[in-house]
C-alpha cells in the first residue's frame, strides 16, 4: 500500500506469512551471479559446488572466446553454445572496447582462494589434500599449512556430509579394510566375537557395549537388545472396566504421597520436566473428588500419576526387591491402561506426552530397554503431531508464557531422552527436526508458578549438549562411520565439547568427592544434577577420543582422561546414593561402556612394543586399571545378596578379562 509493506501480527510481510512460506525459498534474480568470490564468507556462503561452476565456466568462456575470436574478428562478445555469457563477461572488472574507440581496460583477476598449501603453490606440485599430511611437504620435510580460505572450505564439506542427515557410509578407499564393522570406535570393541557373530543377523549397528548387558548365553532373535523378554505391562484389566477400574487401585493418599515424594527426590533432578507447584495443585485438587468424579477425571493425568508412583516405588527402600519390582510393574501397567482410556495414540496432550517419557524411563531401570526403545518411538510421532518441536512463538502466539515454557521443558525432556538413548544404543536418533531454541528457556520471577534456577541452568546445559551430541556423535554411530573424518575435524569437535563445557555454570564443574559430599549433606538435588550432568559430558567426549578412522588415530590419552572422569561420577554416586545407583539403568550402562573401553585401549597399547612396561610406569594407564577394577567391584557387590543382578555378573565376566 502506497509502497509501504504492511506487517502482520507476527510481525512479519503478509509474503512471508503463512506456512507456504515454510518450504518456499526466494527465488534469485536472474542477474543475480553464484560464480564468484571476494573472500572466505563468499566462498563458504555458496560451497563448493558454486567455486567448481566458476571454474567451469570460465574455461568454456575462454574456449569459446578463443574460438569466436578466430572466425568472426573482433567479436565484443563470447557466447558458449546455450547462448549464455561466458564467466569473463559476466565478471564486472572485465570490459570490453567501447565505441568511441577508447582502450579495452586491463583485465583484472578474481580473488580466487588457493586449495593447496603454499610450499605446492611455490613449487607448482600436487598437493595431496586427502590425508592428514601432505605427501609432498613430507617428501620435502616441510610443514604443510593450508590457506585459510582451504580449511574453512573444507570445513564446510565436512559439515554437508557428515551432517545428521547421514543416510550411508563414505566410500572406501583403496586398500582399506572391507569389514567395517565394529572397528571405527575404540568403545564400541568386541570383548566377544562370537556373541557378535551370532546376532549379526538381528542388528549388525549395534554397539558391542550394548550386547554385553545380554545376561544369556544364546540371545534369540526375537530379543533385540538381550533383555526384558516379557511384555513390560501386565494385563490386570478386564475389556469394560474403563478408567474407574484404573482408578480403584490406586494406593490410599498417605502411601501415594511418599511415593510422589520420593520421585521428585529422586527422579525430578534428573530429569526435571514437570513444574512441581502446578502438579501438586491439580494432585491435590484430584484427592478432594468424590469418587464420581475421580472416575470422570483427565485419564492422562491419571496416566502421570501412576507413572510416578511407578518410579518412585523403585526408589523405595523399605520393602523388599521382589515386592518393590512387583508393585512398581503394577502401577506402570495401570499408567499404561490409562492412556489407552485417553485414546493416546491419535490425542496428545502434554500430559500424556510426560507420561510417555516417565513410562521410557520406567522401563529402561526395569531392564526392559527393548522396550522403551519401541515406546520411545511412539513417544517421538506423538510429541511431532502436537508439534512440540515448533517454536511455541509460532504454533502458540497466543499461549501464555508459562505455557510456552513447559512446551519447550516437555520437548528438551523428549529430545534428551532420545538423543542419549541412541548414544547407548549406537541407532539412529528421531528427535532431529526442531526450531526450538534452548535460549528461549529463561527465567521468569515474576510469575507465581516460577522455575529453580539452577533447574533452568541445568536444562540449558543438558539440552546444549544433546544438541551436540546428536547431530556429531548419534547419526554417524549408528551407520558405524567415524565420528571424525579429519584430524582437523577432530580438533574442532573436541573444542566444541569443551566449548560446551564451560558454558555449564561453576557449580555443575567445580567438583570432586569430597566436595560432593559434603553438598550432600545439605543440597542432594544439585549433587544428582552434577553428577548426571557430567557422566553425560565426559562420556561423549570420551567417544570422540576414541573415535578412528584410517586417517584418525585414537587419542589414547584423550580417551582415558574422558573415561576416569566419567566413570568416576558413577563411582561418586555409587558411594553417596548406593541403592539409586543400583536402579539407574542408563548409569550402570554407560559406566560399564567406559570401563570397556578403557580395557580395550590398555589392551591395544599392551600390544605395542615396550606397552606393558609403559603400562606399569605411566600413571595414566595405573589409573585407568584401577578404574576396571572399581567398576569390577561395584558390579560384584550388585550381583550378590538378595538383589543379585544377572546383567551385573555377566559385566563382571566380561570386565575380569581386562584385568588378567
Amino acid at each position: 500500500m502506497n509502497g509501504v509493506k504492511q506487517e502482520s501480527p507476527l510481525g512479519r510481510t503478509p509474503s512471508s506469512a503463512g506456512s507456504s512460506t515454510i518450504f518456499a525459498s526466494p527465488i534469485p534474480p536472474l542477474n543475480s551471479h553464484h560464480y564468484y568470490f571476494s573472500d572466505a564468507s563468499t566462498v563458504i556462503g555458496n560451497g563448493i559446488g558454486g567455486l567448481r561452476r566458476s571454474a567451469r565456466a570460465k574455461a568454456t568462456g575462454r574456449r569459446e572466446s578463443h574460438h569466436r575470436t578466430q572466425s568472426n574478428g573482433n567479436s565484443s562478445v563470447a557466447s558458449n553454445g546455450l547462448g549464455i555469457r561466458s564467466a569473463s563477461d559476466r565478471d564486472g572488472s572485465t570490459t570490453s572496447p567501447t565505441t568511441d574507440g577508447q582502450p579495452q581496460k586491463k583485465k583484472q583477476k578474481r580473488n580466487k582462494p588457493t586449495l593447496s598449501c603454499f610450499e605446492c603453490v611455490e613449487r607448482k606440485t600436487k598437493c595431496d589434500r586427502g590425508r592428514p599430511h601432505c605427501l609432498a611437504c613430507i617428501k620435502r620435510q616441510t610443514e604443510c599449512k593450508y590457506a585459510l580460505v582451504a580449511n574453512l572450505l573444507e570445513e564446510t564439506t565436512r559439515s554437508a556430509a557428515n551432517g545428521r542427515r547421514m543416510t550411508k557410509a563414505p566410500k572406501k578407499r583403496q586398500g582399506s579394510q572391507t569389514d567395517r564393522t565394529f572397528n571405527t570406535n575404540a568403545a564400541d570393541r568386541g570383548f566377544n566375537t562370537n556373541r557378535v557373530n551370532g546376532l549379526a543377523s538381528v542388528a549388525v549397528a549395534t554397539s558391542t557395549g550394548l550386547l554385553s548387558n545380554v545376561p544369556y548365553s544364546a540371545p534369540g532373535s526375537s530379543n533385540v537388545f538381550g533383555i526384558g523378554s516379557e511384555h513390560p505391562f501386565a494385563n490386570y484389566w478386564t475389556c469394560e472396566g474403563g478408567l474407574p477400574e484404573v482408578i480403584s487401585v490406586l494406593p490410599d493418599k498417605q502411601n501415594a504421597d511418599i511415593l510422589i515424594a520420593r520421585y521428585f527426590e529422586c527422579v525430578d533432578p534428573v530429569y526435571p520436566m514437570l513444574h512441581r507447584q502446578t502438579f501438586y495443585a491439580d494432585y491435590e485438587h484430584f484427592w478432594q473428588l468424590s469418587r464420581p468424579d475421580k472416575d470422570c477425571a483427565e485419564p492422562a493425568f491419571v496416566a502421570l500419576i501412576f507413572v510416578m508412583l511407578a518410579l518412585g516405588t523403585q526408589f523405595v527402600t523399605t520393602t523388599s526387591p521382589r515386592e518393590r519390582k512387583q508393585t512398581a510393574e503394577f502401577y506402570a501397567s495401570a499408567s499404561n491402561q490409562a492412556l489407552r482410556m485417553s485414546s493416546y495414540l491419535s490425542m496428545a496432550s502434554l500430559k500424556s506426552i510426560q507420561a510417555m517419557v516417565l513410562i521410557t524411563y520406567f522401563l529402561i531401570n526395569d531392564n526392559h530397554a527393548s522396550d522403551g526403545w519401541a515406546f520411545g518411538g511412539i513417544l517421538m510421532r506423538q510429541a511431532y503431531a502436537m508439534g512440540l518441536h515448533r517454536d511455541p512463538n509460532i504454533v502458540a502466539p497466543d499461549a501464555s508464557f508459562f505455557e510456552k515454557q513447559q512446551r519447550r521443558k516437555v520437548w528438551q525432556a523428549v529430545l534428551l531422552q532420545d538423543t542419549f538413548l541412541t548414544v547407548l544404543l549406537s541407532l539412529p536418533p528421531s528427535a532431529t527436526h526442531t526450531d526450538v531454541s534452548v535460549d528461549d528457556l529463561i527465567e521468569d520471577n515474576s510469575s507465581i508458578a516460577s522455575d529453580d534456577p539452577t533447574d533452568t541452568a541445568y536444562i540449558r546445559g543438558s539440552w546444549t549438549l544433546a544438541n551436540l551430541v546428536q547431530e556429531t556423535i548419534c547419526s554417524p554411530r549408528s551407520l558405524d562411520v567415524p565420528i571424525c573424518a579429519t584430524v582437523r575435524h577432530k580438533s574442532k569437535l573436541v573444542a566444541d565439547f569443551r566449548a560446551v563445557y564451560r558454558s555449564f555454570p561453576d557449580i555443575f564443574r567445580s567438583w570432586d568427592a569430597d566436595a560432593l559430599s559434603q553438598l550432600a549433606q545439605s543440597n542432594k538435588r544439585v549433587v544428582r544434577q552434577t553428577l548426571f550432568l557430567s557422566s553425560n559430558y565426559f562420556h561423549n567426549l570420551m567417544l570422540v577420543h576414541a573415535s578412528e578412522s584410517p586417517d584418525v588415530p585414537v587419542n589414547v590419552r584423550g580417551t582415558l582422561e574422558a573415561a576416569h572422569d566419567a566413570i568416576a561420577a558413577f563411582f561418586v554416586l555409587f558411594a553417596l546414593f548406593e541403592s539409586e545407583a543400583k536402579v539407574w539403568w542408563v548409569f550402570n550402562h554407560r559406566a560399564f561402556l567406559e570401563a570397556l573401553c578403557i580395557g580395550n585401549v590398555l589392551r591395544e597399547v599392551a600390544r605395542e612394543p615396550g606397552g606393558e612396561e609403559n603400562m606399569a610406569r605411566d600413571p595414566l594407564f595405573v589409573r585407568a586399571r584401577a578404574d576396571i577394577h572399581r567398576m569390577v567391584q561395584i558390579m560384584q557387590l550388585m550381583g550378590e545378596g538378595e538383589q543379585a543382578s544377572e546383567t551385573a555378573r555377566t559385566r563382571v565376566q566380561v570386565l575380569s578379562e581386562f584385568l588378567l
